[in-house]
């Protein structure tokens, strides 16, 4: 269904009725792991963790595709080996989530569950079985330095050489000081090990071989399965120091770094194995717009509490396909041209032609980040920040009766249409945020009841609302008509 017309708010508690598939999960698995004794227990625990339908192919998960459009799942974990993933898998697996039906939005939630072997893919999946709140985080980036979202934080900083930061406790204020610029890498490593972060951001310059820290100022490479710290001048080498805890790794902005380039020696292999990743997010190509990454991280911050992460990279993408598609409709099924030296030039020519004018940088970025950020975990994963009672302004509700889903949107006294909006979080990059919803259950067919005049974006999964200038202490209900 394509940008329409309705009425939202949002909060933590939600009262449902409505549509459960039988078949809510599929499990999709490569024959390479079906005929490994090693590998198939991965399938097995996900099949009788989610009461999952499994599906397996021989060549890709394309083979299946006829499967999944018969039987509509709402998550899909892909369990494979790294020498089977991909630039091109991650690709064609986002433009397989559009084909389910004839929409334009991705129709599951998808990720894949991997590792440098069954060992470590199967911890991925032991790690994931209960639900995971964020508290103490460490990152690389300056944009999360107010460090509201969490109980300890550290960072090295990307926008000032040698500057970092630190929380030391839930209450404490936030603490900079500066270091020389050739023990950046060492105050990371030292705050890594303190810490012992549930959460890690990076965005500086990567590849599917290394993560350097800001401003090239020393490495981190694989070696045999485990994350190596590597001084800029190569000279010295030191283990990054693991405790063995559950981890998420958000690589938001760092190019190549999710992609596992069909080898388990692959970094984000590695820090699926030694770092012990449940989770982690990563672009699959250079980067340098940034919706898909930054987008989902604004989704997910500013919204704490309410989404899991996978939700919130899920609403992300559907938001910014909606937007590209109001843009160049035409080219709703057409690929990003290439990733190689001319793909401005290819990229910029293609949407001109279809816009019949100069694109804008967003409008080739957008298209550029579309298929193109990796998700390795289990999509149904109950990962979530903490909330922040004081930043809850505002609560929704579901309830379904008689073929309506009614949405009511209650806001409160400290309501802040800033926030709900992003709070201009790399504002330069993702654009205003609309209202979002992610559906308690996934509804059959809905569509705007007559009347209304919301501007929206809407599937059997989630509702944008794009005129969402709501008010304090105002309720506003959105109907929806479901089919039975």
């Amino acid at each position: 269904m394509l940008c329409l017309t309705a009425t939202v708010s949002s909060s933590y508690a939600q009262n449902t009725g409505g549509f459960e598939s039988a078949n809510e999960y599929v499990v999709l698995a490569s024959a390479d792991v079906q005929n490994d004794a090693q590998w198939i227990p991965i399938v097995d625990a996900l099949k009788e963790r989610h009461s999952a339908e499994v599906l397996f192919y021989k060549d890709s998960p394309r083979d299946v595709l006829k499967d999944l459009k018969r039987i509509k799942p709402r998550y899909v974990a892909i369990v494979d080996k790294p020498e089977n993933i991909g630039r091109d898998y991650v690709i064609d697996m986002h433009n397989m989530s559009r084909e389910i039906d004839d929409d334009i939005f991705e129709d599951f939630l998808w990720g894949m569950i991997t590792g440098r072997d069954a060992a470590a893919a199967m911890r991925m999946i032991e790690n994931s079985a209960e639900p995971f709140v964020i508290h103490d985080a460490v990152a690389t980036i300056m944009e999360t330095n107010s460090a509201k979202w969490f109980d300890r934080y550290a960072w090295v900083d990307d926008h000032t050489k040698g500057l970092w930061g630190q929380k030391k406790g839930k209450d404490m204020a936030v603490e900079t000081d500066t270091v020389a610029p050739e023990k950046v890498l060492k105050k990371f490593t030292d705050i890594y090990a303190e810490y012992d972060p549930d959460l890690i951001i990076t965005a500086a310059h990567a590849s599917e071989h290394r993560l350097e820290m800001p401003f090239s100022l020393g490495y981190l490479v694989p070696k045999e399965g485990k994350l190596m710290a590597l001084t800029k001048d190569g000279e010295s080498t030191w283990d990054l120091e693991q405790s063995g805890k559950r981890r998420v790794y958000f690589a938001v902005g760092n190019c190549l770094i999710g992609n596992m380039n069909n080898t388990p020696n692959s970094m984000a292999a590695t820090w699926m194995n030694s770092a012990n990743a449940a989770t982690m997010i990563g672009y699959v190509v250079t980067t340098w717009h940034g919706r898909a990454g930054w987008g989902a991280l604004k989704y997910w911050l500013t919204t704490p509490g309410r989404y899991t992460l996978a939700e919130s990279v899920f609403l992300n993408q559907q938001d910014f396909t909606n937007q590209q598609n109001e843009w160049y409709p035409s080219l709703f099924k057409k690929r990003y041209p290439s990733f190689g030296r001319d793909e401005f030039k290819e990229a910029s020519k293609v949407i001109g032609k279809a816009i019949k004018g100069e694109p804008t940088s967003d409008q080739i970025g957008f298209w550029h980040d579309r298929d193109v950020l990796a998700y390795y975990g289990d999509p149904k994963w109950d990962l979530r920040l903490q909330q922040i009672p004081e930043e809850n302004g505002y609560t929704v509700t579901t309830k379904i009766d008689k073929g309506k889903c009614i949405v009511t949107i209650e806001t409160k006294d400290n309501f802040s249409l800033d926030l709900l909006k992003g709070d201009k979080f790399k504002q330069e990059h993702v654009l205003d945020l609309p209202f979002s919803l992610f559906f308690p259950e996934r509804l059959n067919n809905p569509r705007l009841a007559k009347g209304q005049d919301w501007k929206v974006a809407l599937d059997e999964n989630f509702l944008l609302v794009y005129n969402n200038d709501f008010q304090p202490n105002k309720t506003y209900t959105i109907e929806l008509d479901i089919d039975n």
